[in-house]
């Protein structure tokens, strides 16, 4: 059996926030995991019923409960349960992104724990701040057969930042404490604690923390410096802002340096936003042009992978391929396979103020040109793309979904992509206007997230809308918790593209060998008959002009509701590359 119970204090994290308020608390190891949960700003656990793990849920029943005797105590964590512990876990991943709290997900031992793996992997490529609470067999049964009786560590250690079993109630505390203390550090990401199922029963004594803002570490000036003046000769720079801009909380600093220093950018990710869409220096339609095109692209919060060409951009023709440099918020995830021009790692909003700051007191190229250059690009591809939005094509093209759905989006929307091709055009046509209202499964490339992750953003933001769009292929891998949000009351948008495909895999296997195999799927499935079936309702358009209007029932229905766009398997989303 695998164990190590972490000692928060010996843990390498910049900036606790710890307060020195910290409280002795005694009490059964679900209520000490609870309490420091609350400390760490949980509000909500996602989980599937198992006995392995009954003592989270009295700690939570008993949270509400002393919210309601006294209502100064500590905001309550409420329980959300689903149909597929998979849900459980997308749902903390999103609420982690979403929220920059950790979301937490409680599973049952065994099986339960392994249906949470592939979205604690999403997590750990996205950098999502969540903690995953699993069951374990109890001590007193370990190597007998008990139920479910794994080690779960050597399956979850590869895909987490952190994971231990806290060996008795008396470790339990300090435990979690460590587990949200890592998760919430950069570079954030999933970590993974098991109690034995004895022990979650006992009584134990531990200290809850008083947590405050967690910051990531103060970059290097000389560094900072140094780009400074690569940014200050550039003729044509561009910044790529991701992720992590968002995590970091460094939407404002981007937003700043990109308005006063009028830098072009584009934004991938939870990026996505952070210059709100319709904005002059958002550069997103003129990708191409500006990513062959640029003299530096500075590339902030965000992997040198596939979706960046490996860090590489421009050098066509014979042309230099632009200099990079690579911004992270942490040193391990500065790049070490792409050729840099320098790089600088730390808290994300310092080093960009610090860039700020410096570009303000240097004098800088005239760059009208290049801009001119990006917007009029900008400006065509907007004109390019209309046609499509409007598209009356039988069967539909999935843009036109787009091209009504767009317009009726709120500026606080929500908008979670879940799927192949049909996503890929969301990903063209959606632009946010906030920072921190588009989720995607990052580079993991994980289908059968939506789900969890509707759930987790009705339930995060309340009074937002809230729109899955769904290929049919993705919807087979967790419709079922359409259930979950009926059960709960959380009414979601879902917007399908059915092509009766899988889309992102039938034109690839025609392109390489003539022909395509396990490519297909029943023809235009009635999805929405499932939905309404488990509580909710939904409707089947095959015309394109009754698009827009099954949207507006959709939005002013209050339940969740599925508009299945039966679409063109040949309209197939325009794409580079394969991802590899």
């Amino acid at each position: 059996m695998t164990s190590t119970t972490p000692d928060p204090a010996a843990l390498d994290v910049t900036g606790t926030g710890d307060t020195g308020d910290d409280a002795q608390r005694t009490g059964h190891a679900g209520e000490l995991a609870v309490a420091v949960a609350q400390a760490h700003g949980v509000e909500t656990m996602f989980t599937l019923s198992g006995a392995h793990v009954f003592p989270m849920y009295d700690g939570a029943v008993k949270s509400a409960q002393a919210r309601e005797a006294d209502p100064g105590a500590p905001q309550p964590i409420a329980i959300i349960d689903v149909r597929h512990e998979q849900t459980a876990a997308f749902a903390a991943e999103a609420t982690g992104k979403l929220t920059r709290v950790p979301g937490l997900a409680v599973l049952t031992a065994g099986p339960g724990v392994t249906n949470g793996v592939s979205a604690m992997a999403q997590a750990s490529f996205a950098g999502s701040p969540m903690v995953v609470v699993g069951g374990r067999a109890p001590n007193n049964r370990w190597g007998t057969g008990a139920l479910q009786e794994i080690d779960h560590l050597p399956i979850v250690s590869p895909v987490t930042k952190h994971a231990a079993t806290l060996t008795t109630a008396d470790d339990v505390a300090a435990g979690f404490d460590a587990a949200f203390t890592l998760a919430r550090s950069s570079h954030r990401g999933p970590t993974y604690v098991d109690v034995p199922m004895d022990e979650f029963f006992n009584v134990g004594t531990g200290t809850v923390p008083t947590v405050g803002e967690l910051r990531g570490a103060a970059p290097d000036t000389d560094a900072i410096d140094r780009v400074v003046r690569l940014l200050a000769r550039a003729e044509r720079p561009l910044l790529v802002l991701g992720t992590d801009v968002w995590a970091d909380r460094a939407e404002h600093a981007a937003l700043r340096l990109v308005e006063e220093m009028r830098l072009p950018a584009i934004t991938n990710g939870m990026g996505r936003g952070v210059v709100p869409g319709g904005h002059p220096m958002l550069v997103t339609k003129a990708r191409s042009t500006a990513l062959n095109g640029a003299d530096l692209v500075v590339v902030v919060g965000t992997p040198l992978d596939f979706r960046l060409g490996y860090g590489v951009f421009g050098g066509k023709d014979g042309a230099r391929p632009a200099a990079v440099v690579h911004i992270a918020d942490s040193p391990a995830q500065v790049s070490a396979h792409a050729d840099l021009a320098d790089s600088v790692s730390g808290d994300l909003s310092t080093v960009l103020d610090g860039l700020l700051e410096g570009l303000a007191r240097a004098a800088q190229p005239d760059r009208a040109a290049w801009i001119s250059l990006l917007q009029d690009t900008v400006a065509a591809a907007n004109a390019k793309d209309a046609e499509l939005l409007r598209a009356e094509a039988d069967p539909v093209h999935p843009a036109r979904i787009y091209g009504e759905l767009v317009p009726r989006l709120a500026d606080d929307a929500v908008v979670i992509g879940d799927g192949g091709d049909f996503v890929s055009f969301a990903g063209k046509y959606v632009e946010p206007r906030r920072p921190g209202g588009w989720l995607d499964p990052g580079p993991y490339g994980c289908l059968g997230a939506g789900l969890g992750a509707a759930i987790a953003a009705r339930v995060a933001r309340p009074s937002s809308q809230v729109v899955l769009l769904l290929g049919d292929g993705a919807a087979g891998f967790s419709l079922m918790d359409v259930d979950t949000l009926v059960r709960h009351d959380l009414p979601v948008v879902m917007v399908m593209g059915n092509n009766s495909a899988w889309g992102l895999e039938k034109g690839p296997m025609q392109m390489l060998y003539g022909y395509d195999v396990a490519a297909d799927l029943a023809a235009a499935t009635s999805y929405d008959k499932v939905v309404g079936a488990l509580g909710g309702a939904g409707e089947t358009i095959t015309d394109p002009r009754g698009i827009g209007p099954a949207l507006d029932r959709a939005f002013a229905s209050g339940v969740p509701y599925l508009v299945n766009v039966i679409t063109d398997v040949n309209a197939a989303y325009p794409r580079n590359t394969f991802g590899i």
